[in-house]
């Protein structure tokens, strides 16, 4: 290895080492929470540093398996992001029970290594190889209240369909790569040209590895019908780790479909738009209309992002629809990305905080009588529910409009599409402001005196909140950056 390629991997070593060093220090100073957050953080903070460092001068490491661009700049800073807000939120939980705060940071740090291996990756193998470093820790985390029959229910059924999907990704690389000849990712894209183009044959083989990786996909994302893991790892996860669930591996799949399927295999793009049509509707229609009839909140929410996983796909759909005329879809599934983790983040913090005390549930009368019990937390939580359904001017708002406009100006099948998310985003503000109704409107079902949170909590909370109205009020520097990520992996679009 050079000097040069270890420059351009540096964001993730600093990445292995931060994990290492949590580890290290709490085998030096155990049950020391306060030490394990402060090294975490500030490994994250280097990371982080080195990360947009680097992204000023994009290049290729490992024999070019390993790309930096604005794309991977973009995601890597949102997955540092996304881990440093979970360790913010989980000790106020996780403290109470007796759970180890440094394993926790530990875990999601090192899953972190793995989302910024697939943003990087510009090789079918190392992709895959992200892809597991990314999920394999997710199924300690929803494991890891050891003692809760949900929680160790809700991992089982994680892993068990996870390392299924897992399989079945695995097998349609090995049929690209068996009948392309080749790992790499440009390489791939180069000859399915020539194959779109009819300069050569098309194999029955392609479309089997197609659907084997569509599978794979859908089932990491937990798109429908490939979703039934996700409610019961949601609800049996301790709660900041549901939230770190609901946005960190989504964010990462996402990412896996960007380099795979808008890189490798966007020249079949007619080939598999039909297909993410048909995923994004069922997925965003469905989820919403299981949630409307959850009567527990992080139940409710796991629908919820099942939906939210729906209405990403419209922005892959509309760059598919008209891959060679704009980035808009792909620009907009990052920016809804980055608003989504925020504000879904926030909520998943605030309910959180209600369970600090033990025994309490997140049922919606767990939520009766908040605005007056604990003003701050009832507003936060109105922010983030508003955010959720899109009400300006929150990012929610442009995360949505953003995904509708794209679909609309793909035109074609993609308008209807357009029309059935706007459609969701009004039957998903049922269930939303249903909780808002609890807060503010009912009489709270308990006497129990309001808790006292500390201060890691509500810096998250305030960081979360900020991000929210700021993306909403201010958007431009995000589409920005947005869309130079989009434009490295589909450079033929015009600035």
């Amino acid at each position: 290895m050079s000097w040069e390629d270890f420059v351009l991997i540096s964001p993730l070593v600093a990445g292995v080492l931060t994990a290492s060093a949590i580890l290290i220090v709490d085998l030096m100073r155990p049950g020391r929470t306060a030490i394990a957050v402060a090294v975490s953080l500030i490994g994250l903070a280097i990371t982080a540093l080195l990360t947009v460092a680097v992204g000023n001068t994009p290049g290729t490491a490992l024999d070019g398996a390993y790309r930096v661009d604005a794309l991977t700049t973009f995601l890597d800073v949102l997955f540092i992001a996304i881990i440093a807000m979970t360790i913010l939120f989980g000790p106020d939980y996780l403290v109470p029970r007796g759970l180890p705060v440094a394993e926790f940071a530990a875990i999601l740090v090192f899953a972190m290594t793995g989302a910024m291996l697939i943003s990087a990756s510009a090789d079918l193998l190392l992709l895959f190889l992200g892809l597991e470093l990314m999920v394999l820790p997710g199924y300690l985390l929803a494991g890891f209240h050891k003692t809760d029959s949900y929680s160790t229910e809700g991992a089982i059924k994680y892993f068990l369909l996870g390392s299924f999907s897992s399989a079945i990704f695995l097998f349609g690389l090995a049929f690209v790569w068996g009948l392309v000849g080749s790992t790499r990712i440009d390489v791939i894209a180069t000859e399915l040209t020539a194959v779109v183009a009819g300069a050569a044959p098309l194999s029955p083989g392609l479309a089997m590895g197609l659907a084997f990786l569509t599978t794979g996909v859908a089932f990491k994302i937990a798109a429908v019908p490939f979703h039934y893991w996700t409610p019961d790892a949601y609800q049996g996860s301790p709660t900041p780790i549901t939230g770190y669930l609901s946005v960190g591996p989504k964010v990462g799949a996402f990412a896996l479909i960007l380099r795979l399927f808008v890189e490798a295999l966007g020249p079949l793009s007619d080939w598999w738009l039909p297909v993410m049509i048909v995923l994004a509707t069922l997925t965003m229609t469905l989820g919403n209309l299981v949630a409307l009839t959850q009567d527990n909140v992080k139940r409710m929410l796991a629908y919820s992002s099942i939906a939210h996983t729906g209405y990403m796909l419209v922005g892959l759909a509309a760059w598919a629809g008209d891959p060679l005329g704009r980035a808009d879809g792909i620009q907009a599934l990052l920016f809804y990305g980055v608003a989504y983790a925020f504000m879904n983040l926030g909520a998943f913090a605030v309910i959180a905080a209600l369970q600090k005390r033990t025994g309490v549930t997140s049922s919606l009368g767990t939520f009766a009588g908040l605005g007056r019990r604990e003003p701050l937390l009832g507003v936060l939580m109105t922010l983030f529910l508003l955010s959720l359904i899109g009400i300006p001017p929150t990012a929610g708002f442009f995360a949505k409009a953003e995904i509708i406009l794209a679909a609309v100006q793909a035109g074609g099948p993609l308008t209807v599409l357009a029309v059935i998310t706007v459609l969701n985003a009004a039957v998903a503000a049922f269930y939303y402001l249903r909780v808002i109704v609890y807060m503010f409107m009912r009489d709270s079902t308990t006497e129990a005196p309001a808790l006292r949170h500390g201060a890691l909590l509500w810096g998250g909370l305030t960081a979360a909140s900020t991000l929210t109205i700021l993306l909403g009020l201010f958007p431009t520097g995000l589409l920005e950056a947005a869309l130079a990520a989009a434009q490295a992996i589909v450079p033929q679009i015009p600035s």
